[in-house]
């Protein structure tokens, strides 16, 4: 397979939890979910799919929203539709739609925090899980500091009041997406053409600007709540977990994730590699080299 295979492999469309999702399915193997961040679609996966689908069956999804898929028909209030609690029940239902009850996951950014949901309401469901740069939603809010809040100032402009947010995304999807992409440690030089085309496609879809800001409003408030509630409760992540961020990013820079994580799974490791944010676009071998260690052969 060359690398391109991922835009080759055809695009399915599910209906499921109320709402249409894209997916790319390929490979064989152990089933693995691969869950994109933001601004981006399951294409950031292109650099390591012929590599992945050799070993597992991935099922690579675009959140609701985002990418390829639908919105929910009704958003009730309290940002209850993109909360990651039902974001998570649409990659279970995905997987069950394909046949898989159990998987293992392999998620970045809004996608691991999706996972990190569905570790926690469905722990059935998850074999093993790594997720990249990302400390736990809870922690990163409670523990924001001048240099986050300048560096993750997007954080906190999303999820301002719509229509705000939108109305200025609006007026230029692309430059949007190329401006949070292009401002990270290594600009837009890791992003393959076709994939920072596919990203800008999809910005452009009319509900890509309210979907993005409904995630970040649910994940500032709705699922703060349910994180402290599991927290309350003493509910951890029992799945063998591995966490990897960006030595070059923001994450590491202003949070222990290590430690962060440790108090939140029972069994977890994890490093930082030479990049920064975008890790399977700017350091794919290493990821490469983490997901063997991580998945040995059977």
């Amino acid at each position: 397979m060359s690398e391109i295979s991922m835009f080759e492999t055809r695009l399915q469309r599910l209906h499921v939890n109320g709402v249409e999702i894209a997916a790319r399915v390929g490979g064989a193997g152990p089933a693995l979910l691969l869950m994109h961040g933001h601004p981006q679609t399951q294409a950031m996966w292109h650099k390591l799919w012929s590599r992945l689908t050799a070993r597992f069956t991935c099922v690579a999804i675009d959140l609701r929203g985002y990418g390829d898929s639908g919105m929910p028909a009704e958003e009730p209030a309290g940002h209850v539709a993109f909360s990651k609690r039902a974001m998570a029940l649409d990659a279970v239902e995905v997987m069950r739609a394909i046949g898989y009850e159990r998987f293992s996951i392999l998620a970045h950014d809004r996608g691991a925090r999706v996972a990190h949901r569905l570790a926690l309401d469905h722990p059935g469901r998850v074999e093993r899980m790594m997720l990249l740069d990302i400390a736990p939603t809870l922690d990163m809010y409670e523990g924001t500091t001048r240099g986050f809040a300048q560096a993750y100032y997007h954080w906190f402009w999303l999820i301002q009041p719509a229509p705000f947010p939108e109305r200025l995304i609006e007026a230029d999807p692309a430059f949007f997406v190329r401006s949070i992409m292009g401002g990270r440690h290594a600009g837009l030089k890791p992003f393959d053409p076709r994939a920072l085309a596919e990203y800008e496609r999809c910005a452009r879809h009319a509900h890509w600007p309210h979907a993005i800001c409904e995630d970040y409003r649910a994940a500032a408030a709705i699922d703060l709540e349910h994180d402290q509630a599991d927290r309350q409760a003493g509910r951890r992540i029992e799945c063998p977990l591995r966490v990897l961020w960006g030595g070059r990013g923001v994450v590491g820079r202003y949070f222990d994730v290590l430690a962060l994580w440790r108090a939140q799974a029972s069994a977890v490791d994890g490093r930082a590699l030479d990049c920064g944010h975008y890790i399977a676009e700017e350091a794919p071998d290493a990821l490469w080299t983490e997901v063997q260690a991580f998945w040995p052969a059977s």
